[in-house]
């Protein structure tokens, strides 16, 4: 088995920065990259330490319930991650629910609500499933990606003034208020985004739906400029 690739899109480690946390903060980032689990040797070289210094890593996470080892004796996530995890963007996400689960239903579709992360990145904060559906796509919360790709990033810089070289898709989602891509963050799948107002400040959020088949855009992408709406209203 060739090892796990280092993990990408993490700040460099600086001289004002703990090494030992931020090695510890790279097996947890590697650890969600890989749900099947790791070996030590696997995350040593995911982080790029020695063997040993990734197992003393790896059992201070043990101690506090960050990581522990499966049935294969293979290092996964902890359920001490959900105690941490519980508090973040909490009133976002209640607000949210129900309109993420009316979104999916509405639409037959798998509902996002994706939230800025820095300046460059997109973060999947809530991801609904539609019940009942035959085919659906389905992703995790937590993934990251650029926020030039995918529909979730556009609608935000879509939502900002026009940028010098921006994607054309940019420029059509200011137009028509949301964002359409395909093939970008998952292949063969279809996003349609819209930003979530933000009074008085640059929109950081954004909801949307991911299809297989995309026969009616507009008719979606009227449904989900609605739901966005709808959450910004109540955040105001």
């Amino acid at each position: 088995m060739n090892p796990p690739p280092r993990t990408s899109s993490v700040p460099e480690i600086d001289n004002g920065m703990s090494k030992t946390l931020h090695h510890g903060l790279l097996i947890l980032r590697a650890l969600s990259e890989h749900p099947r689990g790791l070996t030590v040797s696997e995350l040593a070289d995911a982080v790029g330490v020695h063997r040993t210094v990734a197992h003393r890593l790896v059992r201070t996470l043990e101690a506090h319930q960050l990581t522990r080892r499966d049935h294969q004796r293979r290092i996964v996530l902890g359920t001490g991650l959900v105690s941490l995890a519980e508090p973040v963007q909490q009133d976002l996400r209640a607000l949210a629910r129900p309109i993420l689960d009316e979104l999916a239903e509405t639409t037959r579709a798998t509902a996002h609500l994706l939230v800025r992360e820095g300046t460059d990145e997109m973060r999947a904060l809530m991801v609904v499933e539609p019940r009942g559906a035959l085919v659906h796509v389905s992703f995790r919360p937590g993934q990251t990606h650029s926020i030039e790709q995918g529909s979730g990033g556009l609608a935000l810089l879509a939502d900002g003034p026009p940028r010098a070289g921006e994607r054309p898709e940019v420029t059509k989602a200011r137009a028509k208020g949301y964002a359409v891509t395909t093939g970008e963050v998952i292949p063969a799948v279809t996003g349609v985004s819209a930003a979530v107002p933000a009074r008085g400040g640059e929109a950081t959020t954004s909801i949307g739906i991911s299809v297989f088949e995309h026969t009616a855009l507009d008719e979606l992408g009227a449904i989900v400029v609605r739901a966005a709406t709808r959450l910004g209203e109540l955040l105001d």
